[in-house]
């Protein structure tokens, strides 16, 4: 299948994006972009797939293997603009001979920098203080208000040990946490070694005898409410949860009864289920602080991201080797 009219290679790119990011697009590709910045609807995804070469999507537009066999495709590629893929059906678009890339790298620092400020924030009670001031209800200083806790001298349970995972284990460490993890299989030992990183045998195992635990990994069928009634009961009294990973990950309801409870003391949490909506239990507690998705919300990072995008359709396009080849 060939290129578009005089080989100017088509691409679609699905939602706005840094301002130097379309510029490299436009420059190296014939690219329609999303002036608006409204998420496209099923059918126009369809219909994008049936028009263009490429489609440039995030993690908000759902392409599943429906879609990727639509009669009458074109679309070689979906570069996608994120680490995340659960929201595109590999084993579809391997089937369809579609080519998949994602970016990883670039989000590795920028999202363990927020996992950081989630545990301070939670921690804390930064948010509750902030409520509190806006809203006028603050009377001074006083020893016993929104007393907190600190990250030194605290254990921190990571659930999977990836490049984010660890660099938060690196920033934790200079907090002095002391760092336990677990996963599927075990770290290099150098890298255990170099973050003083403890594998518990499990994550029942590991939430007992965190003090923090932060979740770092994909989302997907074998990730899905991973962290439910029985493992939030399994955690600390007085524990704090942090998500920046997939919504998907927690069961929002069974989180929302361990916090009312009492039984944890904070959530700190950057991802949801069924995102934009949060749920209301949530949304209405003092300990929980929600923010709107901003793991990789830096210029650097979304700059970086769209420049890994560009890379792969760069070299899909060329003959060459994908960077980032996910399916």
């Amino acid at each position: 299948m060939q290129p578009g009219p005089e080989n100017r290679i088509t691409l679609r790119v699905t939602r706005r994006l840094p301002e130097a990011v379309e510029a490299r697009l436009a420059q190296h590709f014939d690219a329609t972009f999303n002036a608006d910045d409204t998420p496209l609807s099923r059918a126009e995804l369809r219909q994008a797939l049936c028009d263009f070469d490429a489609l440039l999507p995030t993690i908000t537009d759902t392409i599943d293997g429906e879609l990727i066999h639509v009669e009458g495709r074109r679309a070689r590629i979906i570069a996608n603009y994120g680490a995340g893929v659960d929201h595109i059906d590999l084993a579809a678009a391997a089937s369809a001979g579609v080519a998949v890339t994602n970016t990883p790298d670039a989000l590795t620092d920028t999202t363990a920098e927020l996992a950081i400020l989630l545990m301070l924030m939670a921690g804390r009670r930064a948010g509750e203080g902030e409520r509190e001031l806006r809203a006028g209800r603050w009377t001074g200083w006083r020893p016993t208000h929104l007393v907190g806790q600190s990250l030194s001298g605290r254990t921190l349970g990571l659930i999977g040990f990836g490049r984010i995972a660890q660099r938060t284990a690196a920033m934790a460490r200079a907090h002095g946490m002391a760092i336990r993890y677990f996963s599927r299989r075990a770290a290099d030992p150098a890298i255990e070694a170099e973050l003083e990183a403890i594998r518990s045998p499990s994550a029942e195992a590991l939430v007992a005898e965190a003090d923090i635990v932060s979740l770092h990994v994909p989302g997907g069928s074998e990730t899905h409410h991973l962290v439910g009634e029985a493992l939030l009961a399994r955690m600390k009294p007085g524990a704090i949860l942090i998500n920046t990973a997939r919504g998907s990950v927690v069961d929002e309801r069974a989180l929302a009864a361990a916090l009312r409870s009492g039984h944890l003391a904070a959530v700190g949490l950057d991802v949801y289920e069924k995102e934009p909506a949060v749920n209301r239990d949530l949304l209405d507690h003092p300990r929980a602080v929600l923010l709107p998705h901003l793991g990789s919300a830096t210029i650097e990072t979304r700059n970086a991201m769209g420049f890994q995008a560009a890379d792969n359709l760069e070299a899909f396009f060329a003959g060459r080797d994908l960077p980032n080849r996910v399916a």
